[in-house]
């Protein structure tokens, strides 16, 4: 079966409001002192620098993509074929909200903690997604609307 970019971009977006849910929190990425250089590898090579096995969700050309779980948290890793794959995908995923740590061909995505955690091991820069808190507390249907919301 042929992985096409919006079937990439569903699934991103279906694992993210699995992990994280609408809010995207204020998260500050100041806690790093010493931050070292974006890893490379592979998802493997990754997962096993941050001591995780990942359960794979998605094995194609473009994109491979797991859910990982470590002592600070859950998380979504995905390796890229391309760098405009990497940022496509992140650029669709962002309207979703989630924080992203953002290697080269990499992405790592998740809670707050866990990005800034995660960090300390594979460097990267972190990334915000859209912010749905305005969104909380707020369960009425707009006039008109057919999607009640999150």
């Amino acid at each position: 079966m042929k992985v096409t970019r919006p079937m990439l971009a569903l699934s991103g977006a279906a694992l993210m409001l699995a992990l994280a849910g609408c809010g995207s929190g204020s998260g500050s990425d100041k806690e790093t002192k010493a931050v070292p250089s974006a890893a490379t590898g592979s998802l493997e090579h990754l997962a096993a620098e941050v001591k995780c096995t990942p359960n794979m969700q998605t094995d194609a050309d473009e994109i491979r993509q797991a859910i990982c779980k470590v002592p600070d948290g859950k998380f979504i890793l995905a390796t890229f074929a391309t760098d405009r794959g990497q940022r496509e995908w992140i650029n669709g995923a962002k309207d979703y909200g989630g924080h992203y740590l953002v290697g080269r061909k990499w992405v790592a995505v998740g809670e707050t903690s866990t990005v800034v955690a995660l960090r300390k091991t594979l460097g990267g820069d972190i990334e915000e997604g859209a912010d749905h808190t305005a969104h909380e507390g707020s369960h009425e249907p707009s006039e008109g609307a057919t999607h009640s919301g999150h």
